[in-house]
C-alpha cells in the first residue's frame, strides 16, 4: 500500500484518558453511595445549579413558550425525519421462527428494554438534534420509560429551553437538570426518577463517555464513544473548498476532534491544507480556538496512489463520519466497510446527518466502527430467543443431550434428559452414554 502523509497528528483520541478515568471512577463511587444528595452537590459545584433536578410539567410548558414557532417548525421537521427512519429500521427487524428438527421449533423476538437513559449535551452548544436522535429513537423502539438529562445553567433557569422543549416533544417521561458524570450516574442508579436505566445512550464529552464505559455491564450502553471525528476521501473531481469546509465544520466541536483527509490527488490535498486554516480563522470564538487546536493536534492529510489504497486506509481509521467526494460512488459504497455513517457525494455532508436528514448521528468513534454501528432502534431492543418442542422430538434431542452432557462431565444436565425420556418412552431403551474416547497418545 502506497500512502504519503502530508500532515500527521501528534495526538490521538486516547490522549489523557487515564486521568479522566480515575476522576470519573471516584465520582461514580461517590454518587452510588451518596445518592441524590451527592448528585446535587456535583451539579451545584460544576454548573452552579441549586434548583429543581426533576423538571416539572409546568417547567416543560414554560420552555415551550420560550421557543419561537420557526424553531419549533425546524425541530418538528428534524424529528419527523429521524423518527421516520427509526420506524423503518424497526420494520426491518421482524420476529422470526423456524423448525430446526421435526418437532423442534425455535425463534427470536425483538423486545424493547423497559427504561432508557438519554444524555443530551448542553454546555457550549444547545444540542437539540441529540435530543431527537436519542429520545425519539428510543420512543420508536417502544421503550416504555425514557429518562433524559442535560446540563442546567442559571442563565436559562435550568437546561436550555430548546433542549427541554425537544425532549418533551419527543416523549421523555422524566427530564433531569443534570449534566456530566452526575447525569449519567443518576440515570444509571435510578436517582430522582425511581427507574434505573437498562441502556444509556447519547453523546457527551470525555467524562460522560468514560462514565458510560465504566458503567457498562451494570447497565447497557449504546457504544464506547470519544470525540467526534470526520474523514473525507477525495479525488481530483472534488471541490477543495467544500472538502475544507466540511473538515472545519467538524473540527469546531472541540479541541480534540480529529479531522482527516485521504486524497487521491496531491494538488487537491495541498489546496485543502491551505484553505483549512483560513476557514478556521473566519469562525467566531470559541469555535475558532477549538477548531484550530483540533486541526493542529489531531488533523491528518494523506495522499493515496489508488482507490484501493485509500479504502484500506479508511477502513483502518474506521471514522465516525466518512464523506466520499469521488467519482464512481457506487464502488466506494460497496467497498468501504468500517465507519459510523457514510456520506456519498458532495451533495450531502456530516452536518445534514448531524441535524435533520434522518439516520442517527450518535455514532461509534475511536475505531469502534470496526465492530459496531451507530445508535438505532436495535440498540434499545434486545433479541431474545425461544423454543418449543413435541414429546416425540425428545427422542433425538434428549438422547443427544444426555450423551453430550456426560461427555462433558455434567451428570445433572444429563439426568434432566434421562427423566423426560423415561417418563414419555418407558418401554424404550436409549443410548445415554457416549463411547469412550480413544487414546492415541
Amino acid at each position: 500500500m502506497s500512502i504519503e502523509f502530508l500532515k500527521k497528528a501528534p495526538k490521538s483520541a486516547s490522549s489523557g484518558e487515564s486521568d479522566v478515568r480515575d476522576k470519573v471512577r471516584a465520582m461514580l463511587d461517590d454518587i452510588e453511595s451518596g445518592g441524590e444528595e451527592a448528585a446535587r452537590r456535583y451539579t451545584s459545584n460544576f454548573d452552579g445549579w441549586d434548583g429543581d433536578i426533576l423538571v416539572s410539567p409546568e417547567a416543560r410548558a414554560a420552555a415551550a413558550k420560550r421557543v419561537p414557532q420557526s424553531i419549533r417548525n425546524d425541530i418538528a421537521f428534524a424529528r419527523e425525519q429521524v423518527c421516520t427512519f427509526a420506524r423503518a429500521q424497526k420494520s426491518w427487524l421482524p420476529n422470526a421462527q423456524t423448525e430446526l428438527h421435526p418437532g423442534v421449533t425455535a425463534g427470536h423476538r425483538h423486545v424493547p428494554v423497559q427504561t432508557a437513559g438519554c444524555y443530551v449535551p448542553g454546555g457550549r452548544y444547545a444540542h437539540v438534534a441529540s435530543a431527537i436522535m436519542s429520545v425519539g429513537t428510543a420512543k420508536e423502539a417502544g421503550v416504555k420509560n425514557i429518562i433524559a438529562c442535560s446540563p442546567p445553567s442559571n442563565a436559562h433557569g435550568g437546561m436550555h429551553p430548546a433542549i427541554l422543549y425537544t425532549l418533551d416533544l419527543c416523549g421523555a417521561d422524566h427530564i433531569l437538570n443534570l449534566g456530566g458524570v452526575q447525569g449519567i450516574a443518576a440515570m444509571a442508579f435510578g436517582l430522582f426518577s425511581g427507574h434505573s436505566a437498562d441502556v444509556l445512550a447519547g453523546p457527551g464529552n470525555q467524562y460522560v463517555a468514560e462514565a458510560k464505559r465504566l458503567l457498562y455491564g451494570f447497565t447497557g450502553i449504546d457504544m464506547f464513544a470519544g470525540p467526534t471525528e470526520i474523514l473525507v476521501i477525495a479525488d481530483d473531481t472534488a471541490d477543495a473548498e467544500i472538502v475544507a469546509c466540511d473538515l472545519v465544520g467538524q473540527a469546531e466541536h472541540g479541541p480534540n476532534s480529529p479531522a482527516w483527509l485521504i486524497s487521491l490527488s496531491s494538488s487537491l490535498a495541498n489546496k485543502v491544507m491551505q484553505l483549512v486554516p483560513q476557514m478556521i480563522e473566519a469562525l467566531p470564538e470559541p469555535n475558532r480556538s477549538h477548531a484550530m487546536q483540533s486541526w493542529q493536534e489531531y488533523g491528518e492529510v494523506a495522499v493515496a496512489d489508488s482507490q484501493e489504497d485509500a479504502a484500506v486506509l479508511s477502513d483502518r481509521y474506521a471514522a465516525e463520519h466518512l464523506e466520499v467526494h469521488c467519482a464512481n460512488l457506487d464502488w466506494w459504497q460497496s467497498r468501504l466497510i468500517n465507519y459510523g455513517s457514510l456520506f456519498l457525494g458532495e451533495e450531502t455532508t456530516v452536518a445534514y446527518g448531524d441535524k435533520v436528514s434522518g439516520p442517527n448521528h450518535i455514532l461509534p468513534t475511536k475505531g469502534a466502527g470496526r465492530y459496531t454501528g451507530g445508535l438505532s432502534v436495535a440498540k434499545f431492543m434486545k433479541t431474545v430467543t425461544w423454543q418449543r418442542m413435541t414429546r416425540e422430538a425428545n427422542r433425538d434431542i434428549g438422547a443427544a443431550t444426555a450423551r453430550i452432557s456426560r461427555l462433558e462431565g455434567m451428570e445433572g444436565h444429563a439426568r434432566t434428559a434421562d427423566l423426560r425420556l423415561a417418563k414419555w418412552f418407558p418401554d424404550e431403551k436409549f443410548i445415554l452414554q457416549s463411547e469412550n474416547l480413544s487414546d492415541n497418545s
